[in-house]
């Protein structure tokens, strides 16, 4: 069978009619002169917001091995193997977008790009670490987002972790103490930094946010840095409010018990 053919016999199809059989399309990725998503709400997405922070990680990837969680269609992945990555794996739990990733990097020449279908909280089945992690786009989608940064920081993040997610609220980061009173000292009045914009945040969607019942949570940004020091990362950069750049670091208060709690299995090992 030559290259471009398919089982069936039949004519390829064109390049448009895979990209229209995979619709809609999260990422608007330029294949070959053809939009995947021309329409995006959010404009030329993801691209145009990668350039924003594009500088922030190493342009040469060269010998490195990449992560990308929720890999969607993909973007990120091609753009590190771009960068000369040596191993880039995506992962995502939804098997239409990793479709569309397969045939992304397949029309723009970038072989050697793995795509699975796994989803956060199983990233302890790959068994091996990562020199850098991708993680973007994901966290509010979680019921369980701590839980999901415990285990990427136990399991697969082996140097950098390049982090993103919706926020809203406050810009600001405020000064928090190390150790918080139950009361202001000398009454019974409770400390007035929890009310505090830049106060760490996580604020929880009950129902829909733009349409989308998964959208569950929107940190503040002091929330979300908050929440990489408390996994394990520490930040490098924050070239956008939403977007950091980290290292694996020492877990707080690993001495005192582990970090990531674990579902119970329902078995006698549980």
């Amino acid at each position: 069978m030559r290259q471009g053919e398919f089982a069936d016999d039949g004519p390829a199809p064109s390049l448009r009619a895979e990209i229209d059989a995979l619709a809609p399309w999260f990422h608007n990725i330029d294949l070959n002169g053809i939009q995947t998503a021309p329409d995006h709400f959010l404009g030329n997405y993801p691209s145009d917001k990668f350039a924003r922070f594009a500088d922030a990680i190493p342009q040469d990837l060269s010998g490195k091995s990449v992560l990308d969680i929720g890999c969607n269609a993909g973007f990120y992945s091609v753009e590190m193997k771009r960068r000369g990555a040596d191993r880039v794996l995506g992962i995502d739990s939804d098997e239409r977008y990793l479709a569309q990733a397969r045939l992304a990097a397949r029309a723009l020449g970038f072989t050697g790009i793995e795509f699975r279908q796994l989803d956060v909280y199983q990233v302890g089945a790959l068994g091996e670490r990562f020199d850098l992690v991708i993680f973007m786009g994901v966290l509010y989608h979680l019921r369980h987002p701590l839980l999901a940064l415990d285990l990427i920081r136990e399991h697969v993040a082996g140097d950098l972790m390049l982090f993103q997610t919706m926020q809203q609220g406050s810009d600001a980061i405020a000064e928090v103490p190390e150790n918080h009173p139950f009361f202001l000292p000398g009454t019974y009045r409770k400390p007035g930094y929890f009310d505090d914009p830049g106060y760490p945040k996580m604020h929880f969607i009950e129902r829909r946010y733009a349409d989308d019942w998964t959208n569950w949570w929107a940190p503040n940004r002091a929330g979300s840095a908050a929440m990489l020091r408390a996994a394990g990362f520490a930040i490098l950069a924050n070239p956008e409010p939403e977007v950091f750049l980290c290292r694996a670091a020492p877990v707080p208060f690993a001495d005192l018990g582990p970090a990531a709690v674990y579902p119970a299995r329902g078995d006698a090992a549980a």
